[in-house]
């Protein structure tokens, strides 16, 4: 159960109820409304990243897929394996990509490109700044503004993580319960 209660859609401003309106009837959007004006920055940026970002959608949804395991949000990672699949990403780069949040990705299972994305990911999440090496091999892979969204992606997700778990957002009715210790 959330730590407190969903927002009340019906008491939102039109333009949150608009945007809620328009996304699945996902918990996540019911918590977040409880923010306001903060709320209408969190949907819209949250929107330009499923839908109006450079970076292809397979590697947007690896990263979104580890970020939510390196946060342990069960929520996350529940609700990103659909969109993966639909985006294209293989089942057993989805399995991959969660399988060991401790430890690196393991590297037989995705591209050149996958893992310095991925590396990338990890070095943000754990450390904040990637260590040099790491970002300028990434940066002479990835054109500037797709390095921006990606990083824009990570750091988003991280705040979706962290809302998640801090709230105890509950999946939504007929849905797995999430994983112990949560």
């Amino acid at each position: 159960m959330a730590r407190i209660p969903y927002f009340d859609l019906d008491q939102a401003s039109p333009t949150i109820r608009e945007m809620v309106a328009s996304r699945p009837p996902l918990n996540i959007y019911r918590m977040v409304a409880h923010g306001g004006p903060s709320a209408e920055g969190f949907l819209a940026l949250g929107n330009a990243i499923l839908r109006r970002s450079e970076l292809d959608p397979v590697l947007r949804e690896l990263v979104i897929l580890r970020v939510g395991a390196l946060c342990g949000s069960h929520y996350e990672v529940f609700q990103h394996r659909r969109v993966a699949a639909q985006a294209g990403v293989p089942p057993e780069k989805i399995e991959a990509v969660l399988q060991r949040p401790d430890d690196s990705p393991p590297p037989a299972a995705f591209t050149a490109l996958e893992l310095q994305v991925l590396h990338y990911t990890d070095a943000v999440v754990r450390q904040v700044k990637a260590p040099t090496p790491l970002f300028d091999a990434l940066a002479a892979s990835l054109p500037h503004r797709q390095l921006v969204e990606l990083t824009m992606t990570i750091g988003f997700y991280m705040l979706v993580c962290r809302l998640l778990e801090n709230f105890e957002v509950d999946l939504e009715a007929g849905q797995p319960p999430a994983a112990p210790g949560r």
